[in-house]
């Protein structure tokens, strides 16, 4: 097929279809001819896309077309319809597939963290070189613990939750580089054994535990997904199987982008923990309850409604009629 001829002979049409549905008003004949010619238009994307499949064109064609069908359909769904379609369906489809990519980054993540926190502690020279003895006994005995109380509960919980908030978002951004997820990963990883290997130091290990799990099993779990997204979508680029490298970082760019918004509502609980139960006269017992309940509310999240969302074929990314054009292929 000669795409420049075929081109040239739709312009009109496709120019028309652009005005008719950049108008506010449609009069019943310019209604009717709307509507012809968006049935037109597709039509003619089907042709191109099984004949010669321009990206360019089909580019054009989809981005066409889903704007008519927007005017077609009239007003949008309501928002809060999407937002709750969005958390019952493709956000947890998106962190079913990433179980076990978060599994590993978890797993990575622990094994440096333990080893920095073994291996500090028995070395007192690298012990000295995270500030003199004083400092750190300081730290211990009253820094980490007054870091939870020092500040108005709601203030500390809005300041961890856009921290935490913006390191997830972070990290799947540098997903590309595949240096700055692993980065992230075992900066956080070194800092939290580097932590307990103080706290050991003078005696407060159970102290570190007690102020870390109620809030932290949550958080952390959160910065593994981060980071398992990161690397699934770092993957994708180096291996993105059947598909074209093009359309697998789309559809897995888009259900990363989601994952990290869901994310910023994961943060959020962990920040109302953190900034009201972590730090507040609450049994300890009460407190690490409330931590392993939240986490297994999470784990529940993903595995039953990631499963169910999963199995009816969600899998995170936007729905087909808010994709921009899927470019075709050959083979």
């Amino acid at each position: 097929m000669d795409l420049d001829a075929f081109s040239a002979v739709r312009e009109p049409r496709w120019r028309r279809l652009k005005k008719l549905g950049s108008m506010r008003r449609l009069t019943g004949a310019e209604a009717d001819e709307f509507t012809r010619l968006y049935q037109h238009t597709a039509t003619d994307l089907a042709i191109v896309r099984s004949s010669a499949p321009d990206p360019a064109i089909v580019s054009r064609l989809s981005v066409l077309l889903a704007g008519s069908r927007a005017s077609l359909a009239g007003a949008r769904e309501p928002v809060w319809r999407e937002l709750a379609r969005f958390l019952a369906f493709r956000f947890p489809a998106a962190l079913y597939r990433l179980r076990w990519w978060t599994v590993a980054t978890m797993a990575g993540f622990l094994v440096v963290a333990i080893a920095v926190g073994f291996y500090t502690a028995g070395h007192p020279e690298v012990l000295a070189q995270m500030g003199s003895e004083a400092d750190r006994q300081q730290y211990a005995q009253t820094a980490f613990a007054s870091y939870y109380s020092e500040s108005p509960s709601l203030s500390f919980f809005s300041r961890v939750w856009t921290n935490n908030a913006w390191v997830a978002a972070f990290t799947i951004a540098g997903s590309f580089t595949g240096v700055v997820p692993l980065y992230v990963q075992y900066q956080n990883a070194v800092s939290v054994g580097g932590a307990g290997a103080i706290m050991h130091e003078f005696g407060y290990l159970d102290i570190f535990f007690q102020l870390i799990a109620p809030h932290g099993l949550l958080e952390l779990t959160a910065v593994w997904v981060a980071g398992g997204a990161a690397f699934k979508l770092f993957w994708t680029i180096l291996a993105p199987g059947p598909r074209s490298r093009l359309r697998a970082m789309a559809e897995e760019g888009r259900a990363m982008f989601g994952v990290a918004l869901g994310l910023v509502v994961i943060l959020l609980v962990s920040g109302v923990i953190e900034g009201f139960v972590t730090g507040s006269a609450l049994p300890w017992a009460v407190k690490i309850a409330i931590g392993v309940t939240a986490l297994a509310g999470f784990w529940v999240y993903v595995l039953v409604a990631g499963r169910r969302a999963w199995r009816a074929g969600f899998t995170g990314d936007v729905g087909e009629d808010s994709r921009e054009a899927i470019a075709a292929t050959s083979g």
